[in-house]
């Protein structure tokens, strides 16, 4: 077969268009795909983490909108048999969706990066041991734990942090690694200080840095107190700026804050739940706020049930409600 030679200028024209749909696809906003995690709540037992398992068919639909499945490593080592992991591990990845954890990097009971990693790294080897697939750790509160528990120096938590990261890319290159702190029970005055810090001792470690921030949201502040250095949603909105600014993806969780004082006085209900859920999403959007992660979390014991999604009031009703009004559109 004889193949037709092509001119000079037609192959150049050919090779200036690849290049153009090439340069298109990689600058345009529309390729970056908003990661969506959904956290149950890990109350009766892990109940609500097992349904997920053993009723598929009631959250199809949230699982065609979500990309992570995440849940906190104690509770997944504490609350399930090996042979539960290993045959639910394996239909997490058959459903295309990856695991996220929540680690503990400085803590009461680790109050060192050694102590903590030694830690943690028995419950991450038993579940790869198991069939787990980790896409992503996300460090629980170290600033926060180091100066208002332990009551140690911000240098403290910018040291003993960048060592378990360093520790986590050594041992598990493969998997990310955000840090998640309080807002704006932190204000930006300390979080950004201690991301700047935190980024340039592990750039002097050659280490690579945080693969996501991620803020716990405790919006009520903003109707009940005058929070430091806060200034309301916008606040939350100039930290994700901030850290777009330093190439840093922003992560937020969304969650009713409302519910632990609705449920002292006795007004909370699974509904309750959502409501909170949707009031954050609207107020973050009207600012103009987009997170590169949202991430649906429970820590609360709410709702009573996860499961099914097309059941006002369950949690995976929630993440579908929420994803419909404030994700879909981004895709």
């Amino acid at each position: 077969m004889t193949v037709p030679r092509q001119s000079p200028a037609h192959a150049a024209r050919g090779l200036r268009l690849v290049l153009c749909v090439l340069a298109a696809t990689w600058a345009s906003p529309a390729a970056a795909r908003p990661d969506v995690w959904a956290m149950v709540p890990a109350n009766n037992d892990g109940a609500g983490f097992a349904a997920l398992f053993a009723h598929p068919d009631q959250w199809s639909q949230v699982r065609s909108r979500i990309e992570t499945l995440g849940y906190a490593d104690h509770w997944l080592a504490t609350q399930f048999s090996d042979a539960q992991l290993r045959a639910w591990f394996p239909m997490i990845r058959a459903w295309h969706l990856k695991l996220g954890l929540e680690v503990g990097a400085i803590k009461v009971w680790g109050k060192t990066a050694d102590r903590s990693f030694m830690l943690g790294r028995k419950n991450w080897d038993r579940f790869i041991a198991d069939g787990a697939v980790i896409s992503a750790f996300a460090m629980d509160e170290p600033l926060r734990v180091t100066l208002r528990v332990l009551h140690e120096s911000p240098d403290y938590a910018v040291e003993e942090t960048a060592k378990f990261v360093a520790m986590v890319r050594h041992a598990y290159p493969g998997i990310q690694i955000g840090d998640i702190e309080g807002y704006p029970g932190a204000s930006d005055d300390e979080l950004l200080p201690f991301i700047d810090a935190l980024q340039a001792r592990l750039r002097s470690m050659g280490v690579r840095g945080l693969d996501f921030f991620r803020l716990d949201l405790d919006w009520m502040w903003f109707r009940t107190r005058t929070a430091r250095g806060a200034v309301g949603w916008r606040g939350v909105r100039h930290m994700e700026e901030e850290c777009h600014r330093r190439g840093i993806p922003f992560s937020l969780i969304y969650w009713a804050a409302d519910y632990p004082s609705l449920e002292r006085q006795g007004m909370a209900t699974d509904q309750s739940w959502e409501e909170g859920v949707m009031y954050e999403g609207r107020e973050y959007a009207d600012v103009g706020g987009a997170p590169d992660q949202f991430v649906i979390q429970s820590w609360v014991n709410a709702p009573a049930h996860t499961l099914p999604e097309d059941q006002a009031g369950t949690f995976m009703r929630s993440v579908l409600d929420f994803t419909g009004a404030f994700v879909e559109g981004r895709k």
